[in-house]
């Protein structure tokens, strides 16, 4: 499947590295994914359970929380409500760049933050607990010879699975401040709970508190056999196939949310890197995905159209459009309009009719197949039609592009 890695901006104003893992084909939902305590976007399980859900046309979206694997900051700085923060402004970027997260998705801590946050995230219809804490100060107990020291140092050095971390004092304070079953009692949204009974890390009374405090719809299923950290390839794999399933009970597909976007106002056009080759990106139009690339011979992969393969569509469906229009309007036997283009570059003295005369100009050549029983004059009025499409004229108007860094 097709990963697109980027930053965005978290609470904390640091850059956050992200990994967008998308279907090859249309998009069904958007998924924002919250991976454990220490962990990262990176994780075995975060990128199974990513990488099956978009292999079934759901896209996850999933980064590295403040002071974490790629992500900028300072591990010791973040605390929960640093990371619930950084989840809400992770779905504020799928809003705007593509659709608003439906499914949120949590492993451990990380589950802990998706019902916290959830409640900010209005879009989102279904939530996923995977072996959560039913208190985020339960992940204290992975270091609780050390929570004396850290209250009376302030800031002390743990080893958690093998690596070594700062823990401040506010990290504690914040966790004991914090209590999801008003979160969860509020949720609103279908929740599925996922827990192995035999999880050594978070206990499966968790699970049980949980779906004490949810209302329905709520679900709940059993990972019998699982590690906490799903360390086996075919225990993500399960993950993956019963959300998927399950969410297709609650979630709105995103080209529905797209198009009611879209109706509400001018759609943005958004082209992102994808960072799968040198030039490939990722071109998003409403409801529409679509790949953007150059040719082998240029260092591309030609996975897509170019840049001027895009420029010459728009003219061209632009053109077909306004006249098949005119045609239905004037009620013509116009059967099939076909327009092919090609830009190219000419020396300026090679142009009779061009105000310019010194250097290169940009052609495009447009060549029009009209077909249907029409006559000659029907045939010369689709002609001079076919100049007054919107994209013609804008393409032959002065053009402002207004070019600002994003904030």
């Amino acid at each position: 499947m097709p990963t697109e890695r980027f930053q965005f901006t978290g609470e904390g104003g640091h850059q956050l590295a992200a990994a967008l893992d998308t279907p090859d084909g249309p998009v069904q939902a958007y998924a924002l994914f919250a991976h454990c305590f220490t962990c990262g976007k990176d994780v075995l399980a975060a990128k199974r359970i990513a990488t099956a859900l978009a292999a079934k046309g759901i896209a996850v979206l999933r980064f590295d929380f403040t002071g974490l694997g790629a992500s900028e900051g300072e591990f010791a700085n973040s605390t929960f409500t640093s990371n619930v923060a950084d989840l809400v402004r992770a779905a504020a970027h799928l809003r705007e760049t593509h659709a608003a997260p439906a499914l949120l998705i949590g492993h451990s801590l990380g589950g802990a933050a998706i019902l916290a946050a959830a409640g900010q995230i209005p879009e989102a219809k279904a939530v996923v607990t995977i072996a959560a804490p039913s208190d985020p100060v339960h992940v204290t107990h992975l270091f609780k010879d050390r929570i004396e020291d850290i209250r009376a140092q302030g800031q002390v050095e743990v080893q958690l699975a093998g690596r070594p971390f700062h823990i401040k004092r506010e990290f504690l304070d914040d966790v004991a401040e914090h209590s999801l079953a008003a979160h969860i009692a509020k949720l609103h949204k279908a929740l599925l709970i996922m827990h192995s009974p035999t999880d050594d890390t978070v206990g499966i009374d968790n699970a049980t508190k949980i779906f004490a405090a949810a209302k329905h719809p709520k679900s709940f299923v059993s990972l019998s056999g699982a590690d906490h950290l799903l360390s086996h390839r075919r225990d993500g794999a399960y993950v993956a196939d019963v959300i998927s399933a399950w969410a297709q009970r609650y979630i709105e597909p995103a080209a529905a949310q797209l198009v009611a976007a879209a109706s509400e106002g001018p759609r943005n056009i958004v082209v992102r890197e994808t960072r799968n080759s040198k030039f490939q990106q990722i071109v998003t139009a409403g409801p529409h995905e679509m790949l953007a690339d150059e040719p082998a011979a240029v260092g591309g992969q030609d996975s897509g159209p170019g840049p001027y393969d895009f420029l010459l569509t728009g003219l061209g469906a632009c053109t077909s459009m306004t006249m098949r229009m005119y045609a239905d309007r004037k009620s013509l036997p116009l059967d099939r309009v076909t327009v092919t283009l090609r830009h190219s570059k000419i020396h300026a003295k090679d142009c009779a009719e061009c105000e310019t005369r010194e250097g290169m100009l940009d052609q495009i050549d447009r060549v029009i197949s009209i077909e249907g029983a029409l006559d000659a004059d029907q045939r010369a009025r689709l002609m001079e039609i076919a100049d007054k499409c919107p994209v013609h004229r804008t393409l032959k108007s002065e053009i402002r592009i207004v070019t600002k860094a994003a904030d």
